[in-house]
């Protein structure tokens, strides 16, 4: 008998419970291509689609819009013409029968975040996958390891991925030293010795993209390439209206209209988005934290580290991936790239385009790689 899959309500992030469905990009009867996104769903944090796993034919759908499923709920199902009603209707049955949601008390069966200490500093990070060449994730300004969300398990599924917490942020020691960008290369080739991991190819977002390129010029034996996604270091220009706004912002009025300037798509700013940011900004030393980075970074409303010039010079391969929207730092850097970089812009997403366009981004690099 042909097969039958089925689709099911993601889990992205360890928090993860359950999804709200947003919406059908397919409708039953369409042939379906496997990778292809088929359904919208939104957790507490964001709004994603889900891919389809096989080809076939959309032939169930088993949520409407607005449904809420616990994870590995079955929103659908994918099967050949071939395959009779019956039996997709004996599949949907047994399915449901023999489903049980996981509890929110039970235990996780997936990876959860550690702590290390690193030269008198605690980081954390998560760990995903196994073997392979490993990849460190480094997240941008006021970001945390959680702005993986959608990509940390996807692309460690050939290799050991590791996503951390820079300090100053996420549940990381907010101690950020001096606020430079080689003192934050530094720490995190110090986190990759600790970790056992020799040399790693580095995907960077934002500030994160300029620490990757910062951690190539100082430490290159353990770079094996570099991934850039939206970078600052890159070009002169930023939007300092935002980090200005980010670093003052103490209450929900003041954080929601600055945080939508990093998506192209502004409803994607949810509240409990806002929530997580406010909870981490009123941590002790956050405050101090952000402006001792962002008065070394960012001064007079310019980047002032430019590291472009010497991307050859590096002698790695290098990717850079942009939202064509991006309000915080201008597309313009990635365009004006030359010399064997590989440049790869996506319309229609803005400065969180890892979020906003995660199945596209998780491809780019995954054929980077390959």
């Amino acid at each position: 008998m042909s097969a039958i899959y089925p689709i099911t309500m993601p889990k992205w992030g360890l928090s993860m419970q359950e999804g709200k469905v947003n919406g059908w990009l397919k409708q039953v009867g369409d042939t379906i291509e496997a990778g292809q996104e088929i359904v919208e769903v939104e957790s507490e944090k964001i709004a994603g689609a889900v891919e389809a796993v096989a080809p076939g034919l959309l032939r169930r759908q088993l949520a409407s819009e607005e449904d809420v499923l616990p994870v590995g709920g079955l929103l659908g199902v994918i099967a050949d013409a071939s395959v009779a009603d019956g039996d997709i209707d004996a599949f949907v049955t047994e399915f449901q029968s023999n489903f049980t949601p996981a509890g929110e008390d039970e235990e996780d069966q997936g990876p959860t975040p550690q702590k290390i200490e690193v030269k008198g500093r605690k980081l954390r990070y998560l760990k995903r996958g196994e073997g392979g060449e490993p990849m460190v994730l480094i997240h941008g300004f006021g970001g945390d390891l959680n702005n993986w969300l959608f990509n940390h398990e996807a692309l460690a599924a050939d290799r050991a991925v590791y996503a951390l917490d820079l300090p100053g942020h996420g549940e990381s020691s907010k101690d950020v030293g001096e606020g430079s960008l080689e003192a934050l290369a530094d720490t995190v080739a110090d986190f990759m010795a600790a970790v056992g991991v020799d040399g790693a190819h580095l995907v960077g977002h934002s500030m994160g993209g300029a620490v990757a390129l910062m951690l190539a010029r100082r430490h290159p034996a353990r770079v094996r390439s570099l991934s850039l996604i939206c970078s600052a270091g890159l070009g002169e220009e930023i939007n300092s209206a935002y980090i200005d706004g980010f670093v003052a912002a103490g209450n929900r009025n003041a954080l929601k209209p600055v945080l939508a300037d990093l998506f192209a798509d502004s409803s994607l700013v949810t509240r409990q988005l806002v929530d997580d940011l406010l909870k981490y900004k009123r941590l002790e030393g956050v405050g101090q934290a952000l402006s001792t980075l962002s008065g070394k970074l960012f001064v007079n409303g310019r980047q002032s580290s430019v590291l472009a010039q010497g991307l050859g010079a590096l002698g790695k391969p290098v990717l850079v991936i942009w939202g064509e929207e991006d309000r915080i730092i201008p597309v313009a850097h990635a365009r004006a790239l030359s010399g064997g970089v590989q440049v790869e812009v996506l319309g229609n997403r803005g400065h969180m385009v890892q979020m906003e366009a995660a199945n596209d981004v998780n491809r780019v690099i995954a054929r980077f790689l390959g």
